[in-house]
């Protein structure tokens, strides 16, 4: 389904135990979630092929024109809890590079290996205090946004009260004037503090890991692999060859995090020129992909499960590059394998005209 599907968003997301997954979106009723164990198929790339950025940083997305709260509660509590967690993996590692030099320091022979670690020391301290810096901004922001709301709802109560009477009196047309352009005000001002909370989410960055469909991918079939994730597009083509190797043209991609958007992620079957058939459309959660270890995710493409869809998730918390060399390994030190449950897809090989009219 598309994302634009905003109004019944709120039923969707419904509390399931699902730790360890990827949840989806449903437009109708819930489905059951498949337990499948996650797999990375064997993907060989074309060489050349580097990180595609399909969007520019001087050009941020407008404020919304109305609030999401709810929304904003929930990837509030995802991104403090990926920043807890980002700053525990890095102080373990410090402790670790700190007990090394101290090892090492014992022994005259590695007294050269201690110095290379003493800057190493010093460049996770710096972005330690960098993690802790944005985490302190970020709660200062949403703190903001919890005092606009309150204002928010006061001038609802004033504005519904002094509605619900006819306001013969002029002091009870102004003081309803007041409350309404009140209303307005804390609004806007909900919005704009929406906006640069979601300017702090940092950066997903998606490698393909590629397609598993157990018997259903044979030797020759070409897919077309389109995501779509607010106003940031991805559009890659592959081809499975011999020996269940992939070719895909393209590698990698970096999604700026949105609050109130989904990943809509749709896969296409090259059958000829003029014979395109659509496997599924499918649209994921994308707030529990705020963690500090990189996470191979799996998603259901079709109704039944039959092919697969293989993702590596990394989030960076900064919305630029530019993480200290010694903090990156960590991140890459171990991958964590998650489920990316999906559900409510369109029936393998009959596209509807929803997912016609979505294909752009």
């Amino acid at each position: 389904m598309s994302l634009s599907a905003r109004p019944q968003r709120r039923v969707l997301i419904a509390k399931i135990n699902r730790s360890q997954s990827f949840a989806g979106v449903n437009s109708t009723a819930d489905r059951p979630f498949r337990n499948f164990s996650p797999f990375t198929p064997t993907v060989s790339r074309k060489t050349g092929s580097r990180v595609s950025r399909m969007f520019s940083m001087s050009h941020k997305s407008p404020p919304p024109k109305v609030p999401q709260p709810n929304r904003l509660d929930e990837v509030y509590e995802a991104l403090k809890k990926g920043l807890t967690a980002y700053l525990e993996v890095h102080q373990l590692e410090l402790e670790k590079l700190s007990t090394q030099i101290r090892e090492s320091k014992r022994n005259s022979r590695l007294v050269s290996v201690a110095g290379k670690r003493d800057g190493q020391v010093k460049s996770i301290e710096r972005f330690l205090r960098r993690l802790e810096f944005h985490a302190s901004k970020i709660d200062e922001l949403y703190e903001a946004y919890c005092i606009q709301r309150r204002l928010r709802d006061g001038a609802h109560n004033m504005v519904k009260a002094y509605s619900t009477g006819s306001p013969s009196s002029r002091e009870a047309r102004e003081s309803l004037a007041e409350a309404s352009k009140g209303y307005k005000e804390y609004t806007e001002n909900m919005c704009l503090l929406e906006n640069e909370l979601e300017s702090q989410l940092g950066e997903f960055h998606i490698r393909m890991k590629g397609l598993a469909g157990f018997a259903r991918l044979c030797a020759g079939d070409q897919y077309e692999i389109f995501m779509k994730y607010g106003r940031q597009r991805w559009k890659l083509r592959g081809r499975i060859e011999v020996n269940s190797k992939q070719v895909w043209d393209s590698e990698e991609m970096v999604f700026l995090p949105l609050v109130t958007e989904f990943l809509s992620i749709k896969v296409t079957e090259l059958k000829s020129l003029a014979n395109h058939v659509v496997v599924g459309n499918v649209s994921c959660e994308t707030k529990d992909l705020f963690a500090a270890l990189p996470q191979v995710v799996a998603v259901d493409i079709n109704d039944l499960g039959t092919l697969k869809l293989s993702l590596e998730v990394t989030w960076n918390p900064f919305d630029k590059d530019d993480q200290p060399s010694a903090a990156s390994t960590v991140n890459k030190a171990s991958t964590v394998n998650k489920r990316f449950s999906t559900y409510n897809q369109s029936p393998p090989d009959t596209p509807s005209l929803r997912e016609q009219a979505f294909y752009v």
